[in-house]
């Protein structure tokens, strides 16, 4: 973890997909970590693999008191990831989105919604995310549907066609293609968290490192010309499952 918090800024935790993780992990992943590095959780499949979404709530609530608080102010978007299978039900998906907090404790929580299905992609379901201020993570360079719009202030971006042939897992066009991207949802104000993950496994830490060099260079103003506003953490990128 201390070597990942050298060379990403953000690390999303997939581990907490499949299993509890011990509130002690978690302090020690705040502790290892410099200051500024932000932790996205990905949320329990008990809470997401159901048939009624909106009955998630003790899931839901056993998951936020389990530990993850501990990351404290390294906190950031909590990603509930729905199954392939699961099809767009809008009373029951309004149900489970009425589930989530905005805030525990004093400390603000951020939420981000993976959806596998096609039927997710229509007005209805846009216009829900946004009423509850969730964000729609974006599926790049993959067999999922790629929801683009917008519903919260921060982006979640997962990108999962590194390859092989390419020691940065992406051609260097695509790499330009994706942080022209980030700076872009960056200039609009939002916070953007983007997680290389799938894909070409061993290749996505190069991947991720390609396009925080490229977003930093880009923000970079030349000498004698004044630093231009931006996100305060304009990428977020990683690899991973």
């Amino acid at each position: 973890m201390a070597y990942a918090g050298r060379h990403l800024t953000s690390i999303e935790i997939n581990s907490t997909f499949y299993g509890a993780q011990k509130p002690a992990s978690f302090a020690k992943w705040h502790d290892a970590t410099p200051d500024g590095f932000i932790f996205s959780v990905k949320a329990p499949r008990f809470a997401t693999n159901r048939r009624v979404l909106g009955e998630a709530g003790e899931s839901i609530e056993r998951f936020l008191n389990g530990g993850v608080l501990l990351l404290r102010h390294k906190l950031g978007p909590i990603n509930w990831q729905l199954p392939p299978t699961k099809r767009f039900d809008p009373a029951d998906l309004e149900a489970f989105l009425s589930l989530l907090p905005r805030k525990i404790g004093g400390q603000a929580l951020r939420h981000a919604i993976e959806v596998r299905h096609d039927s997710f992609d229509c007005p209805q379901f846009h216009s829900l995310a946004e009423k509850y201020g969730v964000a729609i993570v974006l599926a790049g360079d993959s067999v999922y549907p790629r929801i683009e719009q917008s519903t919260a202030p921060f982006i979640y971006a997962r990108i999962m066609g590194t390859r092989s042939e390419n020691s940065s897992g992406y051609a260097e066009r695509e790499l330009d293609a994706w942080a022209s991207r980030i700076l872009q949802w960056a200039r609009e104000g939002r916070e953007v968290f983007l997680y290389v993950i799938s894909g070409f496994k061993e290749r996505n830490p190069a991947a991720a490192m390609a396009l925080i060099g490229r977003v930093r260079l880009s923000s970079t103003p030349p000498p004698g010309e004044p630093a231009t506003a931006s996100a305060s953490r304009p990428l977020r990128p990683r690899s991973g499952r």
